[in-house]
């Protein structure tokens, strides 16, 4: 975890390469990394959130590139906070990873349906939700037109980030000084 003012300081190589270990969309790391310096951790997240709020299909799709399907088994172990997507994901899909057999059937076939009618991996805040949860939002996201879904991912992506950005920048360090 580092604090704003580390996050600040960092060159912006740096930075941008932190900022891509929680989401691969290389526009919104850029756009984070640009707004420097943040007053606090909160500061950081609202940028996150402004950051996403702009981007693009294209963009959309980078930060989908690091993330694996929902109820893929194949999703790697926890790793510490701050590692890449893939650690993050093992985590977030803590609820899906121990579902019974046909809860994970149903995600499937629905995580199926939808990159059959989207063209992309179906995209959704897993942390804390059930396998049934995260199928039951997946089949009303169905009925979206593309330009919905695309909003609804975009949606779903800023709350991914705020939490994964939560983790890494230290909430309790602000600009010019010590915490409380």
């Amino acid at each position: 975890m580092v604090s704003a003012d580390l996050f600040n300081q960092m060159p912006e190589p740096e930075a941008v390469g932190l900022l891509l270990g929680c989401c691969t969309s290389a526009r919104w790391a850029g756009l984070v990394a640009a707004g420097r310096p943040y007053p606090d951790a909160g500061a950081v997240l609202a940028a996150s959130d402004a950051a996403v709020a702009v981007l693009e299909e294209a963009d959309l799709r980078d930060a989908l590139a690091g993330h694996p399907r929902l109820g893929d088994r194949q999703v790697p172990d926890p790793a510490p906070p701050g590692g890449r997507s893939g650690g993050w994901s093992g985590r977030e899909q803590a609820g899906v990873r121990d579902a019974d057999a046909a809860s994970r059937a149903e995600l499937e076939a629905g995580n199926a349906e939808y990159e059959r009618r989207f063209g992309h991996i179906y995209l959704a805040c897993a942390t804390g939700r059930s396998a049934a949860d995260l199928a039951g939002f997946l089949r009303q996201r169905l009925g979206n037109d593309p330009g919905q879904e695309w909003r609804v991912v975009a949606g779903e992506l800023a709350a991914i980030n705020r939490m994964r950005l939560a983790q890494v920048i230290d909430p309790d360090h602000r600009q010019g000084g010590a915490g409380p």
